[in-house]
């Protein structure tokens, strides 16, 4: 087998192959038994028809059409390798040549357009300055935080007033349209907090001021079901008004809300946690200013097919999600705030810097001879399973299943590649202490999380 290749741009190829008879006699004895098999021809057993019959019968081009995904992927893969290509995609076949008076000893040769890796010269990376914000966590933030387990641990007293703003108020619904009321406009015992804004347009305004067994009718436009669209005429009656009542902040809450005997001890507790998640956090911006500085300093040309079918893929994926929601893009982008050109916008630029980012990871994996061990992708294994909501059991059964180990082994060579890039920068806070930012905060992780009774 013979094969030449042609730079078309600096992202795609044209690779000519020219393959000798001797090598497509297997391919072509397999779509002989195939078609051998699939048809009937007086006098012959099925499966036992010659090739000759079924040359006279069909054409040889019929059995070259057969066989020629055979024969493109063995000798595409062969000719691939052979010149040290490093494609993405599938190939584009624009040409086939000699088919039709292919004889017996004849050759085939085929032209294939590919997409492939850009060629990047990694950048310096050793001291790449950026500066992030200080950590500093306020009594305001930790304050926050035990409103929120408060609130949680609150409970609802009735009381007998009229609603406001924050009341959990119990309502029944009933709306119509054209005076009928709609077969699924019929709802009681629904709970609500006043204020909201979760349920119905104009029923925080309604229900305000509204005490036990009062009523109020107001028009709002339905968003589901089956008079969605058309405006209803929605009466709401408070059935009851209830107040959320806090528990005292005192040792009593700190046991009743977590695993501590004091006060004092849940909000240091609380401290910590959130000084490891701004910490976290901090990391987190500096790796993203460091490789924002590296990629403006190397030129990156995309593959526009990929880049294409990547956001394909990606508003794919969200418009099966939404679908799973019952809504559609569009409805979701307009309760959003957001038009379709900005959401195709942010896509795109997305696409663009995520495929950047991977690019020069991956050439700085290449670069730096980095590999993954059995133990760091078990990890990254777990860890994606978790994020997926499955058991590692099942998620590394269809990662085996759908072919994605290199993917995942790529995902953590990009990692051990970004970890180098980050723990070479220079990195200070805004006050101008130094930021390790190839510090590893996951190793103790498990120290800080919080666990409620």
């Amino acid at each position: 087998m013979k094969s030449a290749v042609e730079t078309l741009n600096p992202t795609r190829v044209r690779l000519t192959v020219e393959v000798p008879s001797e090598e497509l006699k297997p391919s072509l004895d397999a779509a002989y038994k195939k078609i051998s098999q699939s048809i009937t021809v007086p006098g012959f057993r099925k499966g036992k028809i010659p090739a000759r019959i079924i040359d006279q019968r069909f054409g040889r081009e019929a059995v070259f059409a057969e066989a020629f995904d055979d024969i493109l992927s063995s000798s595409y893969g062969k000719a691939v390798e052979e010149n040290e290509l490093r494609v993405l995609g599938q190939p584009e076949v624009t040409e086939v040549t000699q088919v039709d008076e292919l004889s017996a000893g004849a050759d085939l040769k085929f032209t294939a357009e590919v997409d492939t890796r850009p060629t990047i010269e990694v950048p310096e990376y050793e001291g790449i300055e950026v500066t992030v914000d200080d950590l500093a966590v306020t009594d305001e933030d930790i304050d926050g935080q035990i409103d929120q387990l408060r609130d949680r641990f609150g409970s609802l007293k009735v009381v007998e007033r009229a609603a406001e703003k924050d009341d959990t108020v119990v309502i029944d619904l009933e709306a119509k349209v054209d005076d009928e009321v709609l077969e699924d406009g019929v709802a009681s015992g629904l709970s609500y907090v006043v204020g909201s804004e979760t349920m119905l347009d104009g029923l925080d305004e309604a229900v305000t001021g509204l005490s036990a067994s009062e009523s109020k009718t107001f028009a709002s436009e339905l968003k589901g079901g089956t008079g969605e669209g058309q405006t209803a005429d929605v009466t709401v009656t408070v059935t009851s008004v209830k107040v959320k009542e806090l528990p005292e902040l005192d040792d009593d809450f700190a046991q009743l809300a977590s695993e501590f005997d004091t006060l004092d001890e849940l909000k240091a507790d609380i401290r910590g946690r959130l000084e490891h998640t701004k910490a976290h956090d901090q990391i987190n911006d500096g790796r993203d200013k460091v490789l924002e500085k590296l990629l403006e300093t190397v030129e990156i040309p995309l593959p526009e097919k990929v880049v294409e079918d990547e956001i394909q893929q990606r508003k794919d994926q969200m418009n099966q999600q939404l679908s799973m929601m019952g809504v559609d893009l569009e409805k979701w982008l307009e309760i959003q705030g957001q038009t379709a050109e900005a959401y195709n916008s942010e896509l795109e630029d997305s696409v663009r810097k995520g495929m950047r980012v991977q690019f020069l990871l991956d050439e700085v994996v290449k670069k730096e001879q980095l590999s993954v061990n059995q133990e760091e992708l078990t990890q990254h294994l777990i860890a994606r399973a978790q994020q997926s909501g499955m058991s590692p059991d099942q998620f590394a059964q269809q990662v085996m299943q759908a072919g994605y180990v290199p993917v995942l082994v790529g995902e953590v060579a990009r990692g051990k590649a970004l970890d180098l890039i980050a723990g070479a920068a220079k990195a200070t806070d805004a006050s101008g202490n130094e930021i390790d930012l190839g510090k590893d905060l996951h190793a103790d992780d498990e120290g800080h999380e919080h666990h409620d009774h």
